[in-house]
């Protein structure tokens, strides 16, 4: 039931500032705030540390692939590819390690409909940017709702 309050308050807030006061759509907001939010927040913490560390390798990756030219189709495989390896092999953040690629492809999508290397990197980004205000979303409600409706304290094991 909690869960369901911290996404339904947070989905909330972030369609009215997005869609309604910045006029852009909040779907990548939303969906970072869905996988940061967790009614226990030490666990909304590292959730969104892995979301926001993955984000940001899938970004940079993203980013290069983009920047490196050509108009290819097969950039965005190779970006996934890549993400997925750098996150796997370089930042052993097992949570959420399917961000990076995730983030990368937006990235190159991005640069898929777009002529303009510039203008593709500029969208991607602010996808990025709706990422990372998502998973701060997360842990904002996570952390506001721990404090006005506290969970009971977990029992201990047996024999402990």
């Amino acid at each position: 039931m909690r869960f369901a309050l911290n996404v339904f308050i947070g989905s909330t807030a972030l369609w009215l500032l997005l869609r309604h006061l910045a006029g852009v759509s909040p779907i990548w907001a939303i969906a970072s705030l869905i996988a940061a939010s967790e009614p226990v927040m030490k666990d909304a913490l590292r959730m969104a540390r892995a979301s926001l560390i993955n984000t940001t390798v899938g970004c940079a990756v993203g980013l290069a692939v983009l920047l490196m030219g050509g108009s290819s189709e097969w950039r965005l495989p190779a970006a996934i590819s890549i993400a997925v390896l750098v996150s796997s092999y370089f930042v052993h953040i097992p949570n959420m390690w399917r961000q990076a690629p995730i983030t990368a492809a937006i990235i190159i999508a991005s640069g898929l409909t777009e002529h303009s290397q510039r203008t593709a990197a500029e969208q991607g980004l602010a996808k990025v940017a709706e990422v990372f205000l998502g998973c701060l979303a997360g842990v904002a409600i996570s952390w506001l709702m721990a404090h006005l409706w506290r969970l009971p304290a977990a029992d201990p094991a047996p024999g402990q």
